[in-house]
């Protein structure tokens, strides 16, 4: 899809000058929002140099008998808005992303795109917790501070009175604000008693072309440059197998004992982009079980075989997915969740049955 065309009909969480307010999703369900309008400003956002072109797929695990699933009710506000961004991709292979969820939101007067995954933590499952729940909730608080945040500086026209120019909505949301407000409304939710997550969030800045990123765990995303990888985020883990990840303990667990994450941990990256670069953001689902050669050659293979870049980007990441659900199944070949295992003196063979998910973008300079 290309960025801002679309415009998702999400309901916007009430911000003010970068602060997180306080405040649940089932309590601000039915909260009138009121938002200051200038009668100046223009009735479209101005064209930038820049534009990218997404492509989402994912693909859940097959059920386990050990598997909690407890969904959100799609009458609810995180239920509903996860059935929307699900329905926005053409995604044949999964009807849901399992402990996996995503998402991708235009930002404030189309300055850029946010974008972004989370692996839900299946250990909560011994727990009687649906890890899924934490993910989707992540992801939704991410999507909605993203709609109302700016890719870069808010733009303001200095031909206008003081006070229109005081009436310029939004701030400069990086992606680390934007995951330290989205996990703070987790934290305050009360429909998720508890569940873990990593998580891997992205900007794109429509003006300058300029990425920045914030990643905690395992999950991550790539760059590929003329059939190159120019940067790959390093995985953040305690040990094998165990990702850095962000938590909420239900009251009556003792926190001091379990691993526990917060988002100043987060790695955090930024690089000017080029036209024609291809990002991919992925969860561990990918990254244990493809190797990033083989997601060069598909993004390749694609690319060369035409049509429009919204085109490529939803074929690529469906591709990807279908790639990495193949070698999952794989019990003869080296993957790379067995090579690490093997490196830490454990013996693995094949490929890491586990959810897949994945964000393609495609980058345009059209001046």
């Amino acid at each position: 899809m290309t960025h801002g065309l679309w415009s998702p009909s999400v309901p916007r969480l009430l911000t003010h000058k970068g602060t997180c307010l306080l405040a649940s999703v089932s309590q601000r369900a039915n909260r009138p929002i009121t938002r200051p309008y200038s009668s100046t400003r223009p009735a479209s956002p101005p064209s930038r140099p820049f534009q990218f072109h997404f492509g989402a797929s994912w693909a859940a695990k097959p059920p386990e008998k050990s598997r909690i699933h407890v969904p959100f009710p799609p009458d609810t506000t995180v239920g509903r808005w996860r059935d929307e961004m699900l329905g926005k991709w053409k995604n044949g292979t999964s009807r849901d992303a399992g402990e996996d969820f995503f998402f991708v939101a235009e930002m404030q007067n189309s300055s850029g795109v946010s974008f972004g995954v989370a692996d839900g933590v299946g250990g909560w499952v011994d727990s009687g917790v649906d890890p899924s729940l934490f993910a989707q909730t992540l992801m939704y608080h991410a999507h909605r501070y993203s709609q109302l945040g700016w890719a870069g500086e808010p733009e303001i026209d200095p031909t206008q009175e003081y006070e229109e120019r005081e009436r310029v909505e939004g701030w400069e949301l990086t992606p680390y604000k934007c995951l330290e407000c989205a996990y703070h409304g987790v934290l305050r939710e009360r429909l998720v008693d508890a569940g873990s997550s990593t998580a891997c969030l992205i900007s794109l800045n429509a003006s300058s072309g300029v990425l920045r990123s914030a990643n905690l765990g395992d999950s991550g995303f790539l760059i590929i440059r003329s059939s190159s990888v120019i940067y790959r985020q390093p995985p953040q883990t305690h040990f094998f197998n165990c990702p850095y990840q962000l938590t909420k303990f239900p009251p009556n667990m003792d926190s001091s004992t379990h691993l526990a994450d917060q988002p100043n941990r987060a790695a955090q990256y930024e690089t000017k982009l080029r036209d024609g670069d291809i990002i991919i953001a992925f969860t561990d689902g990918l990254s244990d079980n493809v190797f990033t050669p083989d997601i060069v050659t598909i993004c390749s293979f694609v690319a060369r075989s035409g049509g429009s870049e919204d085109a490529q980007a939803q074929m690529m990441a469906n591709r990807i997915v279908e790639y990495a659900r193949v070698c999952m199944r794989e019990r003869k070949k080296m993957s790379p969740f067995s090579r690490e295992a093997l490196r830490e003196g454990l013996y693995y063979r094949g490929g890491k049955i586990d959810d897949v998910t994945v964000v393609t973008a495609i980058v345009r300079e059209t001046v």
